[in-house]
Parts: C-alpha cells; structure tokens; sequence
C-alpha cells in the first residue's frame, strides 16, 4: 500500500532518459518517440481545426471532442511510462506523463500536491500549467472566455493517470489562463471521490453523432464481411486492390463447376482460398478433402487419390477408399500439384475428363463427383517445357486459373492482417494484448515478406508469446535486428544533435572535444560508460557486454578492476 505523499513535493526527476527516446529519422521523414509515431504540427493548424470543429459541432461537441482525444493520448504515454523507470518511486515514475507534456511542447507542468493511498481509495493531485496551447490558441480566436478551455490536456490527463494507476482518475481544470487568470490549474481525483464523477465521466463517452457513425461503420464493415470470401476459419482479410481482384475471380467461380487452379508463392494461402472457393459454392455442406502432393511417397500416390481394392498390394488387407470417394459431392484440393510424378497426372487426367476413378486393382470404374482445385506454386508452362508435366493436363487444368498475390504486393493489407493474426493468438496463448507499436507497423509494412502470409502468422505468434499482458508488441520482437535509421534527437538544450554520427571519421575529434571540455579523464569516462551500460540492461552483463562490443568475461574484468579501485582510492 502506498502512503501520501509528503510536502513539499521533490523537484521532477531528470528527463534525459525520456530525450533520448526522442528521434528524428532524417531517412524517411518520421519522428519517433520510443516506439511511436509523432508529428509535428504547427499550432496555427490545431488551432484551425478547433475553429472548424467550433463552427461545425459547436462547444460543447468539440470540448468532448478533444477531450477523448487528449485522453487517447495521454493512455499511449502511459504505456510507455510502464517501461521506464522501473526502480523510481512512485513519484518520479508517474512524473513521466507531465515530463513527457512538456516535451511534447503541450505545457509547462508544476506538481503541487500529489496523495495517493490506492488502499484507502483516496487520490489527489494538484498541477499547476503554465503556457497551456490551448488557452493561448482559443482566446486567440475566440477572446476571452467564462470557462476553462484547456480540453485536450485536461483529457491527456485523465487518460494518463487512469492508465498509470489502471483505475479511472478524473480532472478538474479548476483555473484557466482562458479565463484571465495568470495560468492553469488543474485537480485530480479517483472518479468515485468527485461528488459529480459520474457527470464528469459522461465526457469521455461517445456522443449520440458519433455513435450513430459508429454503428453506420459497423453496419458497413458487417455488409463487407458479408461479401468477403470466408471459410470455417472465417472471412479472408484483405482490402487491397490485388486482394480484391482475387477475391472476385474467386466469387464468381463459386457458383459454378469449374475446375480452379490456384497459383502463388509458397506461404500466400492457397488452401485458405481454396477453403473459401469451397465454402461460397453450393457445396459447402459436403466434404472439402485437402491432399498435399509433394507429401506423398511416390508408391502410394495412386492408391492415396483413388484407392485400391483388398490384395491389390501387399499389405492390403481391406479395400481402401482414395481422397477422390472421400470427396464425393464436394471438393478436393491437390496442392503442390506440380510435383505429382508422371504417371499419376495421367491418371489424373482421364479422372477429370470423364469423372471417373479406377481402384489399384478393380475390375471397374467408380463414378464420382468432386469438384477439383489444383494448387501449385511451380510455373507449370516451363515444367512441361521440362519434361516433369503432361501438356494434356495442364490444359484441363488451366480453364480457370486464379493467381494469388504475394504479401509483398498486398501492402494495405499487412496491419489488417497482422491485427486479425493478433487477436487470434492472443485468444489461443491467453494474452490480453493492446495493438502494435507505431514503429512495429512501420517495420512490418517495410518488409518484404519472403515467405509470405506463413511468415506473417509466425512473426506475429512469437510476438504475441514473448509481450506482455496489457503491453503492445513491439518492433524489436517481431524483428530483433532491427535498428533505428539515420537521425536526430533532442539535446539537454532542446536543440537537436546528430543520433549517430554521419562519417565514422569524425568521431575521434568529436569524442576528444567532448572530453576535454567536461574536464573527465579518460578511466573516469570508461566507468561511467560501464555504469550506464549496466543500468540500462537491469543488471544484465551479458547484454551490457554485447552492447559494448565485449565478452562477458572482459566486461567482468573491468567492472571488477573498477570496484577494486574505488576500494582502495586513488593511486
């Protein structure tokens, strides 16, 4: 249980730590910070959609408006505050949320009371702003007001401490600069210590215009899901412009009898389409058979399609029934058809042509209706330029042909994908995860995807399995060697200073300006360099080590040399 804070409150803690993760990709135009997308926006542009929003909704809409959008954005900063500072009071930790405000150049915060007692269910918090953009932006526009009009850092606020303390905190702005007064001041409580909470709370509820938009979405959204293909695994997710014409010629193959052969890369989900194409048809209550070709050992191929009869080899002791009986009435997929020996495809062939199957060892054919899917990702033109396929068959098989398009070339569809994927094996591990990361949808819309929508299902399994509850998955777990691009960051002045340096030539200088000016020598620079590698590891020696470009061993060596030498003081 913690205790009240006592008074006077300690100063805020350093911000360097919150600096560095501010970055400027100079390489592709994005400013990050952690792992989110930032932008950054001139004032007179917010200022102008707050005067649009005024003129259009009016006060009272924009004022909730723009305090469920403070508050969204005060909720992601708390999902980077949990990673921070892991051994700070819990002061300095909380104090992440108004060091980040200021940094992000919303207003300059003051703590001036600060009690929480989470047992007794008593929270108060008192914050002084001073040079608040919105108070400055709305009286600009619209002079002077009777009440407060700091709406979206009032909800920032909200939304930050409710998510830090993971119970609902709400917001006063008790004096506004708005208003005439000097600055800001805001007060904050436990949602059921406010006399008027629930009133309060109704702030940050959609209002009716939006509802009503949100259900039009859903309306929209269920119309669509209606009209795309689905199997038993439910609708194939993709909304790009090569999804969609797949998603077409599968559609309109659906009602018909046609032999399909689907082609692709390995990894795009061929027996899902083909799962789909099967559930859309007027078969769809009876079997869908799958059979992989490259699977089958090439002396039980024939008997495995069509079957055989009892003593039709040795060791058939019952007649056995082929995946084409198995399929009767619905629809049998022979994936990677490319790789079906020779004598099979003829076989194949005559199957088609007159739907008929003859059993290893029968005396007579056996009539069946199954509808044929082929799949392959082999070019078959240049397999019967080879030799390796009947020329014969790939005409019967190439009346419908539909190709799938890699992921590659599906980029509108990797965050649907990936956020289907999510929920899906968070549901299937026990996970309650929140999303992606800004960074980590960036990173994954840059990939290229080699082995395709398999390769996704398998990025996206592990993240889940190694995040957190209640966390985002991150870019660093989906892609362990990603690193950041070329840059910027913000200097302890507020300017900002090279991330990394551009010519690795320049560094020897720049290192020895640096060190004479901070008056350090080079063993005290060497052990502060060890500390910090240390401390942002949480004590890992072997991850400080690798981060140093050391062995574990010679790390130890040094960090002992260092202990030895504080002992024993100087000389």
């Amino acid at each position: 249980m913690s205790t009240p804070s006592v008074s006077p409150l300690p100063p805020l803690p350093p911000d360097q730590d919150l600096r560095r993760l501010v970055h400027f990709s100079t390489t592709d135009g994005r400013i990050w910070l952690a792992d989110q997308r930032m932008l950054l926006l001139h004032m007179a542009a917010l200022s102008a959609l707050r005067r649009e929003l005024m003129t259009t909704l009016g006060r009272a809409q924009t004022r909730r408006v723009l305090m469920r959008t403070g508050y969204a954005a005060g909720e992601r900063d708390a999902l980077l505050a949990g990673q921070l500072r892991p051994d700070a009071s819990l002061f300095d930790g909380f104090a992440i949320g108004p060091q980040l405000h200021m940094l992000e150049g919303a207003v300059q915060v003051t703590p001036q009371v600060f009690e929480v007692d989470e047992g007794r269910g008593h929270f108060l918090c008192r914050f002084r702003w001073d040079h608040s953009w919105e108070a400055e932006a709305h009286t600009r526009e619209f002079g002077p007001q009777d009440d407060p009009v700091c709406w979206m850092l009032l909800g920032y606020a909200s939304g930050y401490t409710s998510a830090f303390f993971r119970r609902p905190v709400l917001y006063k702005e008790v004096q506004c600069a708005g208003c005439g007064h000097e600055h800001c001041s805001i007060e904050g409580r436990y949602a059921e210590e406010w006399p008027d909470g629930a009133a309060m709370a109704r702030d940050y509820d959609a209002d009716s215009m939006l509802v009503k938009l949100d259900e039009l979405q859903s309306q929209v959204h269920t119309l669509r899901t209606q009209l795309q293909p689905t199997d038993d695994l439910g609708p194939l997710v993709g909304s790009s412009p090569a999804f969609r014409r797949t998603a077409e010629f599968l559609r309109k193959a659906a009602h018909t009898q046609v032999t399909v052969l689907l082609t692709g890369e390995t990894g795009v989900g061929k027996e899902r389409f083909a799962r789909a194409l099967h559930a859309m048809s007027a078969r769809a209550d009876k079997p869908f058979v799958a059979v992989n070709c490259a699977a089958l050992p090439a002396e039980l191929i024939e008997s495995e399609l069509f079957g055989a009869e009892k003593g039709a080899y040795t060791g058939a002791a019952a007649p056995r029934m082929g995946r084409f009986e198995r399929a009767h009435g619905g629809t049998l997929l022979l994936d990677e058809l490319g790789e079906l020996p020779l004598p099979a495809q003829a076989k194949l062939l005559r199957v088609l042509q007159s739907g008929e199957i003859d059993r290893l060892g029968a005396s007579q054919a056996r009539k069946v209706d199954v509808r044929v899917v082929a799949a392959t990702n082999v070019d078959l033109e240049q397999a019967v330029r080879a030799g390796r396929f009947r020329q014969d068959l790939l005409y019967r098989l190439n009346i419908y042909p539909i190709h799938i398009p890699p992921l590659r070339e599906r980029g509108e569809d990797i965050a649907q994908l990936a956020m289907h994927l999510l929920h899906q094996y968070a549901t299937r591990h026990g996970k309650r995860l929140l999303g992606f990361t800004d960074r980590a949808l960036a990173a994954m819309q840059a990939h290229q995807w080699p082995g395709n929508v398999r390769e996704l299902e398998n990025l996206i399994e592990r993240g889940v399995i190694l995040s957190a509850s209640g966390d985002e998955v991150d870019a660093e777990v989906l892609f362990p060697h990603l690193s950041l691009p070329e840059g910027a960051t913000v200097s302890a002045c507020g300017a900002l200073e090279n991330a990394r340096a551009s010519a690795a030539g320049t560094l020897p200088a720049q290192w020895y300006d640096q060190l004479q000016s901070s008056g350090l020598t080079l063993e005290t620079l060497e052990n502060q360099l060890l500390t910090e590698a240390v401390a942002r590891t949480g004590g890992n020696l072997a991850a400080a080590a690798r981060a140093l470009g050391l062995t574990r061993a010679q790390l130890s060596y040094r960090l002992q040399r260092q202990q030895e030498r504080t002992a024993h003081g100087p000389g």
